[in-house]
């Protein structure tokens, strides 16, 4: 949309006025203005000319993002009321020579709000505001509208079930075109024809099922290609398309399988980020298999670049810490996020609640004491799930579910576990899973903060706790800030590889702010040394140690991710010490290497895995 974007905070009200402001300020949309941080309600303005070229044209408002409640008005006309900032806002409307829109956007009225109204992040990330883009769609008088496609597949069998809307200005008698084509890849297209029949100004939806022949499946990275296809409806000069893929995701006591295959995902933890599509890039270049979309949702265009890149992506309602919330508001959130989102192959996981309950705010330390006091706060921390499940009921059949998610004590479906970070040592994850060995399955967060590379932190930092910092680091040095992260990451993260972890998502990605943060990376990008570590550790075939290293002998175990059995050397070195092996691992194995013999004046123990069309380097620093 053209024109000078105006904005102001306003007191809401609900007599169905458009809001008064004193002064106005030139603002960007899409975006959230940090001078309005802290604000309830902010109003946006915006004029614009009829953007038709013929009368006979049609105008449809296309509003992404709004975030969280909103009422639009145009010309002084309610258009309409939004709760849901994850489904787009349109209304079609009749423009005048001269309009003016004005949007105003709420904070949060319920517990829906999502890690924006937490302190994990600063206070402008949860500013009212229309955060993902701003349209004027110019149609023709007759034209098709809201497609959506749902994949189906049964054993070797697959079907899309494609859905239009035909919104007709003048009587239509005619059929609508359904095609089918695979998107970059040789397969079997096709075709289908669906009668339409609508009065002029009526509007219906028209549906067909195609069948797919000979289907592709889409696959996470490491396991085969990322096969999808676009749906494309036509109706005379009318058109609309949409793009999708084929695959079965389900969950049980076995683990985690796509297409009837065990995967084991590993991956990271996202928070609302100005770089949505650049952040998978930057999980996949870290060897993840999996993002987790943490208590928000992010634009599509996150979840198009994982379809593309074979990332999994668990996404999470917009809900967490300790707050009551509604059953049917949520029941009724998640039923529109799987709408919205469910044709995307990525999407493989859904989440209820978030962090539903803090025990371990306050740092333990190390030592047997710090373990009597975790299992007492574990013991007394209650939460009532039931609400949360019910909402879990809502999303589609078949796709996993995980109505809980947090720390021990709150019966979680995903465990959040820090040690090294919120209690004990990096080497106590072992300890943590036997005393509670229901944790291991899904672990949803894990992990350590640190400060960032050219910066410190003066204990202010959103999303960074300088007490767990103090205690589990206790310098204010960088360096060792990262080094101490990096080992930490690196220590759990190969424990639930070696005890076979179906789902592991470390927190975070990217830090929420500058200066410090939970990230690998600091929040413009730059990689810590954690960032690193973790990629190491999360190659798909890779040769990790049992525990920390320490002179003397330390085993060896090689795990294999992959789709395929493997049979690499294995090579190790310390100081003057080296060794080799053979192997043999079929997918899913966790392989005993043997032993590696760490002379007294090492500084480093090196594996090198050479398989047949890669070698894998992993290192680990006495």
């Amino acid at each position: 949309m053209t024109g000078t974007w105006t904005a102001a905070a306003v007191d809401p009200s609900d007599d169905g006025e458009p809001p008064s402001a004193g002064e106005w300020e030139d603002v960007s949309v899409p975006g959230q203005p940090e001078r309005f941080a802290g604000e309830s309600a902010v109003a946006y303005r915006l004029s614009f000319d009829d953007p038709r070229s013929d009368a006979a044209q049609r105008t449809l408002l296309d509003l992404r993002g709004l975030y969280a409640h909103a009422r639009v008005w145009l010309n002084g006309d309610l258009l309409g009321e939004h709760d849901a900032y994850f489904v787009p806002f349109r209304r079609e409307f009749e423009p005048q020579e001269r309009n003016e829109l004005v949007v105003e956007c709420r904070a949060p009225e319920d517990a829906f709000g999502g890690v924006e109204r937490t302190d994990q992040l600063p206070d402008d990330a949860g500013v009212p505001g229309i955060r993902w883009g701003a349209h004027v769609r110019v149609r023709q008088p007759t034209f098709l509208d809201d497609l959506t496609v749902s994949p189906h597949v049964d054993g070797d069998d697959a079907t899309i079930e494609a859905s239009v809307a035909v919104d007709a200005a003048e009587a239509v008698d005619d059929y609508v075109t359904f095609s089918l084509r695979p998107e970059g890849f040789r397969g079997g297209g096709a075709m289908e024809r669906a009668q339409v029949t609508a009065d002029a100004g009526e509007r219906t939806r028209v549906r067909r099922e195609i069948r797919v022949r000979d289907p592709s499946w889409w696959w996470p990275a490491d396991h085969g290609p990322q096969h999808r296809y676009t749906v494309r409806a036509k109706l005379g000069e009318a058109s609309a398309s949409a793009t999708t893929g084929l695959r079965t995701v389900s969950y049980g006591d076995d683990g985690l399988y796509v297409n009837g295959r065990q995967v084991h995902a590993r991956g990271l933890n996202v928070l609302p980020s100005d770089d949505p599509t650049g952040d998978v890039q930057r999980a996949a270049d870290a060897n993840a298999n999996l993002l987790r979309a943490h208590a928000h949702v992010p634009p599509h265009d996150l979840h198009e670049a994982a379809d593309e890149a074979g990332l999994l992506v668990w996404q999470d309602l917009p809900l967490t810490g300790n707050r009551e919330f509604d059953p049917d508001r949520g029941r009724e959130l998640a039923a529109a996020l799987a709408d919205e989102y469910d044709h995307h192959p990525s999407v493989s996981l859904y989440g209820v609640h978030d962090d539903p309950r803090a025990p371990f705010a306050d740092p333990l330390g190390a030592g047997r004491t710090s373990r009597y006091r975790l299992r007492w706060r574990a013991w007394r921390t209650s939460y009532d799930r039931g609400p949360a499940e019910e909402v879990a009921e809502a999303f589609p059949e078949g796709t996993p579910t995980v109505p809980v998610a947090g720390p021990p004590g709150t019966d979680p479906d995903a465990a959040h576990l820090y040690p090294g970070w919120s209690y004990g040592t990096a080497t106590d994850i072992g300890w943590l899973l036997d005393r509670y060995p229901d944790l291991e399955g899904i672990v949803g967060e894990y992990g350590a903060g640190a400060l960032a590379a050219a910066g410190d932190s003066d204990g202010d930092v959103p999303g960074f706790d300088a007490r767990a910092h103090e205690v589990a680091v206790g310098t204010d040095d960088a360096d060792e800030s990262g080094a101490s992260q990096a080992t930490t990451l690196k220590t759990v993260t190969e424990t639930l590889r070696r005890r076979g972890t179906d789902v592991a998502a470390a927190f975070a990605l990217r830090d929420a702010a500058p200066g410090a943060g939970m990230g690998v990376l600091a929040h413009d990008g730059a990689a810590k040394p954690a960032y690193e570590a973790l990629s190491q550790s999360f190659e798909p075939v890779q040769a990790v140690i049992d525990e920390p290293p320490e002179p003397g002998a330390v085993g060896i175990t090689v795990v294999n991710d992959g789709p395929e059995t493997v049979e690499p050397t294995l090579s190790w070195a310390a100081g003057d010490a080296e060794g080799t092996a053979e192997l043999s691992a079929a997918p899913g194995d966790r392989v005993d290497a043997g032993a590696a013999r760490i002379p007294p004046d090492a500084e480093e123990v090196e594996l090198l895995l050479t398989l047949s069309d890669r070698t894998v380097y992993n290192e680990y620093y006495l």
